[in-house]
């Protein structure tokens, strides 16, 4: 286990101490009630105060500060997403009876938040609550797609040697950056055997209220099934779906 920080855990035990506060708490008794030393204690307070972690009254006390409430509303956007991610999901899967995921991006990978696997017989090595690589995944390539030119640079600092599941993973930066531009113009990724042998995957983006791109949507195929429609109709699905999506999310395109 990686060790801990001191500043960040005091930090966190005074934020703790109003989770059962009924009113203001003040300096001496943060002191008394955490064990942190006054002078470190007022630097944290003050920290927090300067964040909007925290409110100074004027009678000294402190109180929870607005930064936290949204905190709270972005934690709570993410089980809203869940939700509606999981009726997307059911709903294309049912439509197609194929393979259906949702995700997010966390750093260089995705993060799966819902999937529904309506057949048997196709094994993925996804799960909800794993994540993968980004460049290996048609959920990845889409939400890596609207990055910046720099943080693709950031997530990926060796641009030679990029994280690989099959042969047919996407290994360099350049190559990668190539077909992210396809992705922006058409609107959908495809991937090809890059993380599973065997399965063929369409992607779309997923956007919230301001348009940004918070999640994907994509259909895995196995790659025998995936050639009985053309990749147009496939793409088509998926951004019907993706668009759905959105719209619960508050999207409403221009």
């Amino acid at each position: 286990m990686a060790r801990l920080t001191p500043a960040v855990v005091r930090t966190l035990d005074i934020l703790e101490l109003f989770l059962d506060a009924d009113g203001p708490i003040t300096a001496p008794e943060v002191v008394r009630r955490t064990g942190v030393p006054r002078t470190t204690a007022h630097e944290l307070l003050s920290t927090l105060v300067a964040r909007d972690y925290l409110q100074k009254d004027d009678g000294g006390g402190f109180r929870l500060g607005v930064r936290l409430l949204h905190l709270g509303n972005a934690y709570s956007a993410r089980f809203d997403m869940l939700a509606a991610a999981n009726e997307a999901a059911r709903s294309l899967s049912a439509k197609t009876d194929e393979t259906v995921s949702v995700a997010l991006r966390e750093g260089a990978d995705v993060f799966y938040l819902a999937k529904v696997e309506p057949r048997d017989t196709l094994r993925l090595p996804s799960s909800i609550g794993q994540r993968l690589p980004a460049n290996v995944t048609g959920l990845g390539k889409v939400l890596l797609a609207y990055v910046s030119p720099t943080t693709l640079r950031e997530l990926f600092p060796d641009p030679d040697a990029l994280p690989r599941m099959t042969e047919r993973s996407i290994r360099s930066l350049d190559a990668l950056e190539q077909e992210l531009e396809g992705v922006r113009e058409t609107g959908v990724a495809f991937e090809r055997e890059e993380s599973t042998p065997g399965v063929w995957c369409v992607a779309a983006p997923v956007r919230d209220s301001s348009g940004a791109v918070v999640a994907a949507i994509s259909l895995s195929v196995p790659s025998a099934r995936f050639s009985e429609r053309a990749d147009n109709d496939w793409a088509e699905l998926v951004r019907a779906a993706g668009d759905d999506l959105s719209s619960s999310l508050g999207y409403a395109a221009p």
